[in-house]
């Protein structure tokens, strides 16, 4: 149980990383990117090939970043100075030309039968208790100062005062959040699975997070927060942020490997928080809503355009690198238009033109995921109902909330 916990965590982190690069396109600047799997195919393929080449995974990343951002320049000069339809035409034309060369050049990529036996990341790592203690710290700093970003984002979205009722849910989280740390640590296991008491913790601190969350959505908001939606994505983290502690306990490849991906998605969203309240941000969100504007102010909006399409592009590749290293083979019905779209869901679902929104919708996306699994149904229906489901989903939400969970009206781009 905790080593499935802990895979749909990489994937849900994965996702939520390579939909942030797809949100700096669409949610801050306007550009409608349907070929998004290309910047991923192109970081997978680099990364492992480099890899087995023996160039260390550091510099194989890099190389991948370097390449994903060629191809994103080569999109660019061609399209940014059309109008936006034909940005969408080609960047679908472009990832399917990354595709076919992946799938007909057998000397570099295997084609079809693929690339495995790839090194990975702390494979061959094997931490002392000091060091496992260590990761955990680590782990649990960067957990705990997402949640004060998570804080002071919902403080400059709604501004809500702390009612006093309010207390015991804060109390609620501080104590739940640092007796599990030591919990996940006891000898006390359900079926091999998850520590008994973590497990009630987590339950127990879900209540104080919808409180909380509740709090800070306005009544006319409120019915945008189904307490389902929230529990669902609020579970699946309290569950993976214990799977993991007990992961790196125990020490595994994919706990170890879910430990960096949570440190670079935590380093990408600092950076892109950083970025998109500068100037430079600004300007990005004065294209999206009119780029004349934008033009007449005197700034130079094809070259902003092709800064963020290159950042994203960037962003995708690094998740591409660990979407290969999960998988550990891949090949190239790995990157079909399917995940392209699956990372538009993800930001149509969370709320576009903010950082939290793919977060929170990655959450869902693979809670949903996870929970359809169980569905009786054999593999080619099960997908055909999961595919009709969330089209269902997606269009109530373009019914009723357009913008997504966490999305503002005002900022939405699409159709404008």
């Amino acid at each position: 149980m905790v080593g499935y916990l802990i895979s749909l965590g990489i994937f849900t982190a994965t996702f939520a990383l390579f939909s942030l690069g797809l949100n700096l396109h669409w949610g801050y600047t306007g550009l409608i990117n349907f070929g998004h799997v290309g910047f991923l195919a192109i970081g997978s393929y680099t990364t492992i090939l480099l890899g087995i080449a023996g160039v260390p995974m550091f510099f194989a990343v890099l190389a991948g970043v370097v390449l994903a951002m060629g191809l994103g320049f080569l999109m660019g000069m061609a399209t940014l100075r059309l109008r936006e339809d034909y940005l969408a035409i080609v960047t679908i034309g472009m990832a399917e030309i990354v595709r076919l060369i992946a799938l007909n050049e057998d000397w570099l990529t295997r084609g079809g039968r693929g690339v495995y036996g790839f090194p990975l990341p702390l494979a061959q790592f094997n931490p002392n208790i000091p060091t496992k203690l260590g990761m955990i710290a680590l782990f649990w700093a960067v957990v705990a100062g997402a949640g004060w970003q998570w804080w002071q984002w919902l403080q400059r979205q709604y501004g809500r005062s702390h009612p006093r009722w309010l207390l015991p849910s804060y109390a609620t989280l501080l104590i739940a959040g640092s007796l599990s740390l030591w919990a996940t640590l006891l000898p006390l296991s359900l079926g091999g699975g998850i520590a008994i008491l973590p497990l009630v913790l987590t339950l127990v601190t879900l209540g104080g997070a919808i409180a909380l969350l509740s709090n800070y959505c306005p009544p006319e908001r409120r019915a945008v927060f189904p307490i389902a939606l929230n529990t669902l994505a609020a579970a699946l983290v309290g569950l993976v942020v214990k799977a993991l502690t007990l992961g790196l306990w125990e020490f595994s490849y994919r706990a170890g490997l879910l430990w960096l991906l949570v440190l670079v998605l935590a380093l990408v969203v600092w950076q892109l928080e950083r970025w998109i309240h500068s100037p430079w941000g600004r300007v990005l969100k004065a294209i999206r809503e009119d780029e004349e504007v934008a033009k007449a102010l005197g700034k130079n909006v094809f070259a902003y355009k092709m800064q963020s399409l290159l950042l994203g592009g960037a962003i995708a590749a690094v998740a591409g690198s660990f979407y290969a290293w999960q998988l550990t083979f891949i090949n190239p019905d790995g990157f079909v238009s399917l995940i392209t779209f699956q990372a538009w869901t993800i930001v149509v679902l969370g709320g576009a033109g903010n950082n939290m929104g793919p977060l929170l919708g990655a959450a869902l996306f693979w809670a949903y995921t996870a929970l359809t699994r169980f569905i009786p149904l054999d593999g080619g229906r099960l997908e055909a109902l999961r595919m009709m489901l969330i089209g269902l989903v997606l269009i109530l939400l373009m019914m009723w909330r357009p913008q997504g969970i966490l999305g503002k009206k005002e900022e939405l781009s699409l159709g404008r």
